[in-house]
């Protein structure tokens, strides 16, 4: 928590953004690549984004764990350098020193970290600057989910604010028109739909695959042994997967920056 009258900013200053972002490590966390010194498969972070409920860490996890990368959730990441919520830092601070957090800590993740997968908040990729710099430093992935299908996933959350300030469905649609023309900037947009979540990994895969040209570890078909299962799908061996449960399921309860 904050000391009384001290600004996010300030906190930030005083403890150092790379101290704070790194103090879990890179393997730290549920979902996380396994190794530090393992020679990444991609030549840029891959930033996923998109509105809440869509998959972005549900996924995520998933996606580093197949290719063998570190996870990092730039929500948490900001609470870690903040040294309090995401709500506590709009309640204390008010959106403009939140988006200047946001935008320094993920600019500083795609910079100068290793590679990695990056799951970001709703409005992220909002702010002109964060965009430049996702843009300049990775390669952004939109996970583009129709309305009924945000509506069903966040209602099994109670979690996000910005939901219980009225009807779910008009709060996600009013969102949905206001951002999906901007989130169709990223590099590459992946459907995040009702099929099994390693299916839309499957679809980022392909994605990444055509878009840097290169070749990425696939899931293993049944009734195939490894070696098999990545030589017909034309990828290298990976680590076995981890057994299918449901995309939103397997998010962590945490708050959605707005």
């Amino acid at each position: 928590m904050l000391g009384p009258g001290v600004r996010v900013a300030d906190r930030m200053d005083v403890m150092g953004l790379r101290k704070a972002m790194t103090a879990q490590g890179p393997g730290a966390g549920p979902g996380t690549g396994p190794a530090e010194d393992a020679v990444p498969l991609l030549p840029r972070t891959v930033v996923l984004v998109g509105l809440m409920g869509a998959g972005k860490s549900a996924i995520g996890r998933r996606l580093a764990t197949r290719l063998h990368l570190p996870f990092r959730d730039a929500d948490t990441e900001i609470e870690a350098a903040a040294g309090c919520t995401i709500a506590e830092i709009f309640a204390r601070d008010g959106e403009p020193v939140f988006r200047s957090v946001e935008r320094r800590i993920i600019t500083r993740l795609v910079k100068d970290e290793p590679v990695h997968i990056l799951a970001t908040g709703g409005g992220a990729f909002m702010d002109p600057e964060t965009r430049a710099a996702i843009r300049q430093h990775g390669v952004s992935v939109w996970l583009r989910a129709e309305l009924d299908v945000l509506v069903a996933r966040t209602a099994r959350r109670t979690h996000r604010p910005i939901l219980n300030q009225g009807d779910p469905h008009t709060i996600l649609g009013r969102l949905m028109e206001q951002r999906y023309p901007v989130y169709a900037e990223a590099d590459l947009t992946v459907v995040s739909d009702e099929r099994p979540p390693d299916v839309t990994v499957e679809l980022v895969i392909d994605a990444l695959e055509a878009h840097f040209g290169v070749q990425l570890p696939h899931r293993q078909p049944q009734g195939q042994t490894q070696g098999q299962g990545n030589a017909q799908r034309g990828g290298r061996p990976g680590k076995p997967d981890a057994p299918k449960t449901d995309a939103a399921k397997t998010d962590t309860a945490k708050t959605d920056a707005p």
